[in-house]
């Protein structure tokens, strides 16, 4: 649609990527790591490699016709709340086993102290009676180290909005 009306087409972020696999290729995956499972399993797919979406936004404008930065601008918006850069299939912190599917991969949870849980929990609890939103940050970033790290790294690999390539 933004290439049809001449554009500028929309990106969030020069470098971020995403994944990408057919809805054929997604259902069978799904269906084959059904008959895997006996319940309770978390199974990620293989969809490999990664495409950067601004490579992607550059080829569909050569599709039409034109030519990226020339005819048709790509504009940088800037991550959005909670984006990141890139998807991560599988945490550090979490292993995986190869199933007998090569593209289809068992993710071992990381191990949990229920009782730092526990006492994490009822900290929550009473941040949330007493409104206590950065009691509750600081709890949250402790059961997940991952969200305060996420944070500071959309803060650092943030654009200026607006962004035009030439």
């Amino acid at each position: 649609e933004q290439i049809e009306r001449g554009g500028p087409v929309t990106v969030t972020h020069p470098e971020i990527t995403r994944y990408f696999m057919t809805i054929a290729e997604a259902s069978q995956l799904i269906m084959q790591a059904a008959l895997l499972g006996s319940g309770g399993e978390i199974y990620v797919l293989d969809m490999g490699e990664p495409v950067r979406i601004r490579f992607l936004a550059e080829q569909l404008i050569r599709l039409a016709g034109k030519e990226p930065g020339r005819d048709i601008q790509i504009v940088y918006t800037g991550l959005r709340p909670g984006e990141k850069l890139f998807e991560e299939l599988f945490h550090a912190l979490e292993p995986n086993e190869k199933t007998a599917h090569e593209k289809i991969f068992l993710a071992q949870p990381r191990p949990v102290d229920w009782n730092e849980l526990a006492g994490e929990l009822g900290r929550m609890e009473r941040a949330v009676q007493q409104y206590n939103v950065p009691v509750l940050r600081e709890c949250l970033d402790r059961l997940v180290p991952e969200l305060s790290r996420s944070r500071r790294q959309q803060d650092q690999q943030a654009v200026v909005p607006l962004h035009r390539t030439s």
